[in-house]
């Protein structure tokens, strides 16, 4: 592979990388919208509470309900998941300057992919204390994993692109 395609290849899956982040960072604005929206789609939008489900259906409808209540009587609190989104917008930017500059990325890069790995202790430690049952901890642990993925091949991209860091370990 020539340097120019891996360019082409890193840009590319940065650039994915990216919007992956900045699309589920924007979903974290209409959490009530696209709460009403899952519940429809499951076929369960008439219901006014999660008793008499289970499994996910229950998950589902107890995060819908509580929606509804909080921004009904403590609307101040969804702020915070719009600081979240906020954040994830952030974090994107991050990595413009090494879409520009590949040759320079190694350091986002890194930061990127630990980042990823520190989703899963925060999800298996916090995801207890706050209720979320084990399925859903595993299903936010799988952002962490398939995030990564994309950032690993940035990596080996980046030995093609600078041909002086063909020597350098990536550990």
């Amino acid at each position: 592979m020539t340097p120019a395609t891996a360019i082409r290849r890193f840009r590319i899956v940065l650039g994915l990388f990216i919007v992956g982040l900045i699309v589920s960072g924007v979903t974290a604005f209409p959490l009530l919208t696209e709460m009403k929206l899952l519940v429809n789609w499951l076929g369960v939008g008439d219901a006014v509470s999660p008793a008499g489900h289970d499994g996910l259906t229950f998950w589902i409808l107890t995060v819908k309900c509580g929606l509804e209540d909080m921004y009904g009587q403590y609307p101040w609190i969804a702020y915070g998941t719009d600081w979240l989104a906020f954040g994830h917008i952030v974090i994107a930017m991050f990595f413009i300057g090494p879409m520009i500059k590949p040759e320079e990325a190694r350091s986002a890069i890194w930061t990127g992919i630990a980042a990823c790995f520190l989703v899963i202790p925060l999800a298996l430690i916090c995801g207890p204390v706050r209720g979320i049952p084990f399925y859903w901890r595993l299903i936010d642990c799988s952002f962490g994993v398939f995030g990564a993925v994309p950032l690993f091949y940035c990596l080996s991209l980046l030995k093609r692109i600078d041909p002086a860091l063909e020597g350098q370990r990536d550990d």
